[in-house]
């Protein structure tokens, strides 16, 4: 394996293990989700700007800015408002699982938007992917607030498999710059929301590097897809899927329900053969 491989894999598997790390901070602290999204999203923003800067890539960034980028940051910003307030409704596992399907919508996107034709075998996938998901929110029907965040959880998998598709159709579109300004879009919003300041100051320490560590999962993707294939990276992305519901049992005590089993694997083993078999040449590459 050269290098330049090597370190490619390395960073796209720091980057899984950290992307799986979001419902723990989510769920591990009192603040609503209105309160992590504001703190989470001024402390992502701030450090992907600084890395920018750091990198001397903010110049090209700003002058690649363009309508893709800003659609970008809409759907970016969308999907987060959706995306936090799953984790305080539902469980870690079934979010995490519902999100590992996004690569697969995207293609389905891509050959309705772009006629990007997916092939059988991704369409195959698919369609275990949607079954597999019908099996998690089915299983949570009898629990209200169960089964709103099952819905936010596809809304947003749904935002940014479309945030997806605008990166295959303009491929020069900066990734850093949308994402940071999809948390700062978000930041009057959550003002109006809620009291933002109203935050313990172990709470707020920990948002600040919740932010923090999801600005090195974004770069460490980024970094990662660019020195191996997208098909692999999109493979290696996958160990996020098994590892969020691992962390929520070891650290809040959740356990996956026989539901979230069933349609987890059905939607585990969807992603796998489209991987192995179908090869989808469609990744994420951007921050949540």
């Amino acid at each position: 394996m050269s290098s330049a491989r090597a370190s490619g894999v390395v960073l796209v598997l720091v980057s899984a293990t950290v992307f799986s790390s979001a419902g723990i901070f989510t769920k591990g602290v009192e603040t609503g989700a209105w309160g992590v999204i504001f703190w989470r999203g001024l402390s992502a923003a701030l450090f992907t700007v600084i890395y920018c800067l750091l990198r001397g890539t903010l110049v090209r960034e700003l002058s690649n800015f363009g309508k893709p980028a800003f659609a970008v940051s809409v759907l970016l910003a969308a999907g987060t408002a959706a995306f936090i307030p799953a984790f305080k409704l539902t469980s870690v596992a079934n979010v995490t699982l519902i999100w590992a399907a996004a690569p697969l919508i995207a293609a389905l996107m891509a050959w309705l938007t772009i006629r990007e034709k997916p092939g059988l075998r991704i369409i195959t996938a698919s369609v275990l992917a949607a079954i597999g998901v019908g099996i998690l929110v089915n299983g949570s029907l009898g629990n209200v607030d169960n089964v709103k965040g099952d819905i936010l959880a596809l809304t947003m998998t749904v935002l940014m498999s479309a945030a997806i598709v605008v990166y295959r159709i303009y491929p020069q579109t900066p990734a850093a710059l949308p994402a940071a300004l999809a948390s700062i879009m978000l930041l009057p919003i959550a003002m109006i929301a809620t009291d933002v300041s109203d935050i313990a100051i172990d709470e707020l320490l920990i948002l600040i590097g919740f932010g923090l560590v999801f600005a090195v999962a974004s770069v460490t993707l980024n970094e990662g897809v660019r020195r191996i294939p997208a098909s692999e990276a999109a493979l290696l992305g996958t160990l996020e899927t098994p590892l969020a519901p691992v962390w929520a049992f070891w650290l809040l005590s959740e356990a996956p329900t026989h539901s979230t089993f069933t349609g987890g694997a059905v939607i585990f083993v969807a992603i796998l053969y489209s991987q192995f078999t179908g090869k989808t040449k469609i990744t994420r590459q951007f921050d949540r």
